[in-house]
């Protein structure tokens, strides 16, 4: 956890676990908990944890990334380059990418017309009742579509079977203390 920081603009940011939209206020004092994955993760005094998109990062002192191209740019599409553009996804509360913490359940590709893709990914939420399920596929489906020859992407967040601790990668488990 680093140390406070006091938000030199009003900013965006969307609260965490509820996925409830709101405004920090200029000279509101924060702590960043994870930067990954083109967010910040903070805490207010109060005990409140908000994620603030990487446009916003200047608030917190930060220079601002720029959006991330395609890791994909100028190859031809595979099914290895879904699966890394979803590993650039992170779950705001645990710093795993969505894929290591068994979040992604399915993903199939389509061949469309005129050598086009479309991406079918069926995904979970580490629990039902969170409301960060919306941000995170909106997420997804802005990282696939930049890849090449993609057309469209369908997300679809499922919670059967439910997940749980068993999914997650070694890797994850083992970052994690597991």
């Amino acid at each position: 956890m680093s140390n406070r920081i006091t938000l030199s603009r009003d900013c965006q940011a969307i609260q965490i676990p509820s996925g409830v939209r709101a405004t920090l206020s200029a000279s509101t004092p924060v702590r960043i908990m994870q930067s990954r994955g083109n967010s910040h993760t903070v805490a207010t005094d109060r005990g409140y944890m908000y994620r603030i998109d990487a446009s916003d990062a200047d608030a917190l002192g930060i220079t601002p990334t720029p959006a991330q191209p395609s890791t994909a740019t100028g190859g031809a599409f595979n099914e290895e380059m879904v699966w890394n553009q979803l590993k650039t996804v992170y779950d705001p509360e645990i710093p795993i990418n969505i894929v290591d913490l068994g979040l992604i359940y399915s993903c199939e590709i389509t061949q469309l017309e005129q050598g086009t893709r479309k991406i079918d990914i069926k995904m979970s939420m580490t629990a039902p009742g969170c409301g960060m399920g919306n941000v995170l596929r909106a997420d997804v489906e802005s990282r696939l579509s930049r890849l090449p020859s993609v057309k469209e992407v369908c997300v679809h967040v499922v919670f059967d079977p439910p997940w749980n601790l068993s999914r997650m990668s070694e890797a994850a488990k083992l970052q994690l203390g597991m």
